[in-house]
């Protein structure tokens, strides 16, 4: 049996590119005790991959060279020498950008089982994965929305924005959304539930964005998820209140290295504010309480998700770099199968 995969073969210099990738074939090896096999069926790809392409100071270590690039996966079980799993199981795991992959599973936490009969097996990856929990994180423990308040979410048509600014719906929040272009601001308004969402390529500067977000935030902002930095959130601390709370998630408006300044950092002092970056794999003992109300909305359909897929293992590099490029519309994912 042969395995498919997508190495990191070299560290991008400013701007990522196809070239930093390359795609290998390899035996699949024979499993040992303790071993699952899994044949992966979709592989996510997310913002956070292009920190790990790097070798600048982060928060997590580098993606090693000449190896499988890191990823999370979901699929079957097609083999299994461990006890806690068999073959038709369906699972969640970091597998990475390849179609098999062996696992020791007597590792705690390194795959877990799902349920795919009344959630979608893709959904384990967005809403009902990291980037839901991400959002929950974000929203319920750093900004810790009151009923009434104003909530501002950037790159709100993505896998993270979209699923920030719905949560706070059902906590009675004003969820106010920025995205790019108009197609992605009419999903947010029309099919999310978002109160108002920004297009950002029509307000290029910060002065207009700021006259943007105060018509649609009359009463001022109260927390803001920021997954883009610069300008964007620039625009937002103008708008917002004493005591206003920030969750930093993203940046991504700096992923390719070059600094992203603050244009008055002094806001934070006069407003009284707190801004705060979280990663979430840091805060694993939320994700049981997370999952289980996400899992929940996304049963009873009240939490919509969005997916961009990509087909076959080949695509993964430029589907990425398209992502990186805001190409992609909510989440991105890659069909192995």
């Amino acid at each position: 049996m042969t395995n498919r995969q997508i190495l990191l073969v070299s560290r991008p210099q400013a701007e990522a590119g196809v070239d930093n990738f390359k795609l290998v074939e390899t035996p699949v090896p024979a499993l040992a005790d303790g071993q699952v096999l899994v044949r992966h069926h979709y592989l996510s790809l997310d913002p956070y991959m292009r920190m790990r392409m790097s070798e600048a100071k982060s928060y997590a270590q580098p993606q090693p060279l000449n190896e499988v690039m890191i990823g999370g996966t979901v699929g079957e079980v097609v083999d299994s020498k461990n006890p806690g799993f068999k073959p038709g199981d369906t699972v969640r795991g970091m597998g990475g950008w390849q179609e098999y992959a062996l696992v020791d599973a007597n590792q705690r936490g390194v795959l877990q089982k799902v349920d795919a009969a009344h959630i979608p097996l893709s959904a384990y990856l967005g809403a009902v994965g990291m980037p839901g929990v991400t959002a929950w994180y974000g929203l319920v423990k750093i900004i810790q929305p009151k009923a009434g308040q104003t909530i501002v979410v950037s790159a709100a048509s993505g896998a993270v924005g979209s699923a920030v600014g719905q949560l706070a719906k059902v906590r009675g929040c004003r969820a106010v959304g920025i995205a790019g272009g108009q197609e992605k601001c009419r999903y947010v308004t029309e099919e999310l539930g978002f109160d108002a969402c920004i297009d950002y390529k029509e307000h290029r500067d910060e002065k207009s964005l700021a006259g943007a977000l105060k018509e649609a935030a009359p009463d001022g902002i109260d927390g803001c998820f920021e997954n883009v930095g610069g300008v964007v959130l620039d625009a937002v601390m103008s708008q917002m209140n004493a005591f206003g709370r920030i969750a930093l998630c993203g940046m991504i408006s700096g992923y390719d290295g070059q600094p992203i300044p603050m244009a008055r950092p002094q806001l934070i002092l006069t407003q009284r504010m707190t801004l705060e970056g979280f990663i979430v794999s840091e805060h694993m003992e939320v994700w049981p309480e997370a999952l289980k109300e996400l899992g929940t909305l996304v049963a009873t359909g009240t939490l919509k998700y969005r997916e961009t897929v990509a087909q076959g293992l080949e695509q993964a590099p430029e589907a990425f770099l398209g992502l990186l490029k805001g190409r992609n519309f909510g989440k991105q994912l890659v069909k192995l199968i």
